[in-house]
This record gives C-alpha cells, structure tokens and sequence, in this order.
C-alpha cells in the first residue's frame, strides 16, 4: 500500500470551514482542534468530572463477553476502569460493516487514541459506540455490489415493519447465510473467499442479531488494537443511563429551547441547520409494544407521536424507574448522554455530523458540559492498480474524478468519437421531408377532411425511424469503443459511484475478499496525519 494525500474539499460548506477552523464555525464549538495543546486542555477539563468508570467498564465487558477479544482488549478495559480517557464515534449497524465510511471512523479512532496516548503520556482507549438504539431498518439493510458497468444495491431480503430498534431486530440464520454466500459469490472467488465464507457464516449462526452480528465483525477485524464496542440500546447500559435520562424528560423543553436558539444564530451566519426540530419535541423515544415512539411536550405532559398516548411528566418517571431499558436517545440528546459516561477526550465525526453537533452547544451548556473537541473522521479513498491504470489511459485525474466525476470527460470522449457528417446527412434529410410534408399537407387539406391527420402520422413514421437510425448507429458506435466506455464506468463505480465519495456506497466486504483480512491491518500501519487532507490508499 502506498499513502498520498489530496486536498479535496468537504461535502459540505459548513464542514470545509470546520476542518478550516474558521470563523464563524468555530465559534459554534468549545475546543479549536487546531490548538496545539486542545488536548491537554480537554483533559485538565475532564479531570473535574467524575464518570461512572466501574460500572460502565464492567457494563462494556459484559456486552463483548462473547466477541472476539485479545490483550489488547483487556489493557483498554483494564484502563477505562483505572482512568483512562476516550477517543469515540458511533454509527448505525449495517450489514457486513456498512459503508467504507463506517471502517474509516473506527480507523480513526484506534489512531487518534494511540497519537494521543503518547503524546499526552495518559491512557487512552478507542471506543465505537453503536447506535443500535436507532429504527431506520432502510438505511441499513443492503450493501452496493459492483455488477458489470452499474452499481446494484442488494438488500437483505427479510422484512421488517415495525419501527424496532436495530437492535431488536433478529434474522433468520439460515436466510442471512444465503444472503451473504450470494454476495461473496457475486465478488468472485480468490484464495481468501473460502475463509471470509467460512468466518461470515459463522458469526451469522453464532449471534442472529444484526447488531450483534455487526459488533461480532468488527471485533474480528479490530481486536488486535484494543478496540471497545458498546450498543447504545444495550439494558445494563440503560441502568447507568437512567438518572441521566431522568434529567433529560425534566428538561427536555429547555433543552429544545436551548437548540433551537443556537440554529437561529447559525441561521443568522448564513448557514442552514440540519437537525429539524420542533418546539414541541421531548428529544427521546420510548418504546410502546416493540415500536420505538417519538415523545413530545403538551405543556407539563408529553404525548407519543406514534398512536397519540399520552403521559404526564411524573407517569413518565415512574416508567423510567421500572424498566429505563424503554427508552432511548434522539439525534439531539445521544451526544450528551455519550458526554455524562464516558470521559471524553475527542468525538470523532462525518461532515454531516460536524454540522449538527455545531447545533448542540448552548443544549450542552445548559446540561453543564462542554462540546468535547471534534474531529473529522479520516477521509479515505482507496485506489486499486486497475483502476489507476485505467485513469491513465483515459487521460484522468485522480482530483478531478473524486470532485467532479467522469461524465464531463466521457461526454468529450463521446463527441470526439461521433461521424458529424452522418449526424448532418440524416438532419438535412430529415429537414427535407418535414418541408415536403408541409407541402403535402396543405394540398391534402384542400382534397378532404381528415388527410392532414394521416399526413401528420405518416411523418410521425418517417421521424421516428430517422431516431431509430440514430439510436442504431450510435450503439454501433458505442459497441465499437465499448472497452473504453467500459473504463469510465470502472473508474466511476470505484471512484465517484452514484455521483458521491466511494466510501458512502462501497463495502469492506469486496476487500476483505480480494485482499483479505491483511487489507485491514495494511491500512492500519499507514501514517495518516490529522491533517484535513483526503487520503488516498493505492493497492
């Protein structure tokens, strides 16, 4: 592997001024990343907070009891619960790890932790939380496979209807293994399929859960760097919640009031906010017959979206008292109930969740804590030799395709290729009958009532092979050049797929069976600098 890095601007605007560290976005955060001592300042911060350390180690060895571990894995448990500090991030379960993007945050993780650690001579443990409290099944119930010259989504085929939490939602065993044999077998075998098979199958009869199949990978993948994995959905960890989440329903208007002040003032500075919040909303979930309900505020009482049920404040803590595992977080209150556990050195988000953390800082403020610093995941895309030679001989670059994609060079490519004078010869013939047929039209009028029709649908015909000719000679054309239209679409599936960055639609899983489980580690020994430069990964 071979590393280069390209300054390639964020997707979005607000995200670009963010790795910038520039005015008026910092100003909507507590730490500049920038500064060469955020870190050690973070930390003297969250030496005047106490954190549930026992509890919430004992509550993450619990939860990874069954998954893959080692060494290393016990050293970061052993130093969460002595008082190490965290680096982590968080992401939806998908299937067979999601999107790239999913893999490079928790590469980001493992790497900041380990720079940090030395740097500030203190412990520090990565940590991935997964939001398995979340319900969106759509997002993350199928991969994109590479199929010819498209990129075809291939869903997982079992249903779910209600609005579960990920982490309620169990697969039948047998179904999944077809499912990812048909995948692998879609990759194409090499000398590292019959393993990958082997492994993928296991972890599916062994958990039967999409979160814990997702936990079980990952952990496969990343033990070896002392990786921690905790299920934001997962009970113990609610019973550690609970006074937290009891703060949470008492203040919940506050907390709204709180957001939607600090979106007004980014309103005022020229950006749009993300979060779409009402003043009605509670910013929880509670779940009501296996269906995760949206709360909101009806004065001092709070009603449930779903069905209308209603519940007063003091309904809703004796609940909390009984069974908190009925609860759950929204996109507003899980940063904050991630900040009350564990000590925070840096949360590591995706240009989207940059944007809306910028959101929460007064909601912070008045729940007593601070933002902790934010750093932009690693961006990452990975170039295959193939496809660079392709690039090559299409006379690409890499900047130009990750920006703006292919199809500008392709539409050149195709024009350069085109006859003009047939296009011209089939124009001018067909100028010529359309004129003749105005002259026929206008005699057959005189003749009888209803000849202009047919005449009109005579040239219809006539028009309409002209376009067949066109359609015709232009496939001949194509089929003619088809090896080099080929290599667009190669180098736009790898690189700019379905018009985006590769790491939003491509899955580990095709590397894992081309390179093999090396591939991981291979990445891991890159030096990558946080730096807000792209990384760019050749094979």
């Amino acid at each position: 592997m071979e590393l280069e890095n390209l300054n390639i601007p964020a997707i979005n605007r607000f995200a670009s001024l963010y790795i910038e560290q520039k005015e008026p976005v910092t100003s909507f955060f507590h730490y500049n990343i920038n500064q060469p001592d955020v870190y050690r300042e973070r930390l003297n911060d969250l030496a005047y907070r106490d954190f549930p350390r026992e509890e919430l180690t004992e509550c993450i060895v619990s939860y990874m009891k069954d998954l893959p571990s080692s060494q290393k894995v016990e050293e970061s448990l052993t130093k969460l619960r002595s008082g190490a500090v965290s680096v982590i991030a968080g992401q939806q379960a998908g299937l067979l790890t999601g999107p790239l993007y999913t893999i490079h945050k928790i590469i980001t993780v493992i790497k900041l932790a380990q720079e940090q650690e030395s740097a500030l001579d203190h412990p520090v443990v990565p940590v991935f939380w997964i939001a398995g409290e979340d319900h969106d099944y759509q997002e993350v119930n199928h991969i994109y496979l590479e199929k010819g010259i498209e990129m075809e989504k291939k869903g997982y085929p079992e249903r779910v209807l209600e609005k579960k939490m990920t982490s309620d939602i169990s697969f039948d065993k047998s179904v999944m293994k077809k499912w990812v044999n048909e995948i692998i077998q879609t990759l194409g075998e090499t000398r590292h399929t019959k393993k990958l098979v082997s492994d993928l199958n296991k972890m599916a009869e062994e958990k039967g859960n999409l979160v814990r199949f997702f936990a079980h990978l990952v952990m496969h993948l990343f033990k070896d760097y002392g990786l921690l994995v905790i299920d934001s959905a997962y009970p113990s960890l609610r019973k550690l919640e609970k006074s937290h989440f009891h703060h949470l329903i008492e203040s919940s208007q506050s907390i709204t009031n709180a957001v939607l002040e600090q979106q007004a003032e980014i309103r005022n500075k020229g950006f749009s906010p993300l979060l779409d919040i009402s003043p009605k909303a509670a910013n929880l979930f509670i779940s009501i017959n296996d269906e995760r309900a949206l709360l909101e505020r009806v004065g001092s009482d709070f009603k449930e979206k779903n069905s209308g049920g209603a519940f007063t404040g003091e309904g809703l803590l004796e609940i909390l008292e009984k069974a908190p595992e009925r609860f759950s977080n929204n996109v507003v209150t899980r940063p904050m109930m991630q900040e009350w556990l564990f000590p925070t050195l840096a949360f590591i988000g995706g240009p989207g969740e940059i944007a809306y953390w910028g959101e929460l800082k007064r909601a912070f403020e008045h729940t007593g804590l601070k933002i902790p610093p934010v750093v932009p995941r690693l961006s990452i895309t990975i170039v295959e030799r193939e496809v660079e030679k392709k690039m090559d001989s299409l006379g690409l670059s890499l900047t130009q395709v990750l920006i703006e994609g292919v199809s500008e060079k392709r539409e050149d490519y195709w024009n350069s290729i085109k006859v003009p004078s047939l296009e011209e010869e089939i124009a001018e013939l067909e100028l010529f009958l359309q004129q003749k047929y105005t002259y026929i039209r206008e005699k057959s009028e005189r003749i009888g009532r209803g000849l202009d029709q047919i005449v009109d649908k005579n040239l219809s015909i006539h028009l309409h092979q002209f376009d067949y000719l066109r359609k015709r000679t232009d496939k001949a054309l194509k089929e003619k050049h088809q090896k080099t239209f080929s290599d667009f679409a190669k180098v736009e599936n790898c690189l700019r797929p379905n018009n985006g960055p590769q790491e939003r639609t491509w899955n580990t899983v095709y590397f894992l069976n081309k390179y093999g489980e090396g591939f991981i580690h291979d990445l891991m020994a890159l030096p990558m600098d946080f730096d807000g430069n792209h990384k760019i990964v050749y094979l």
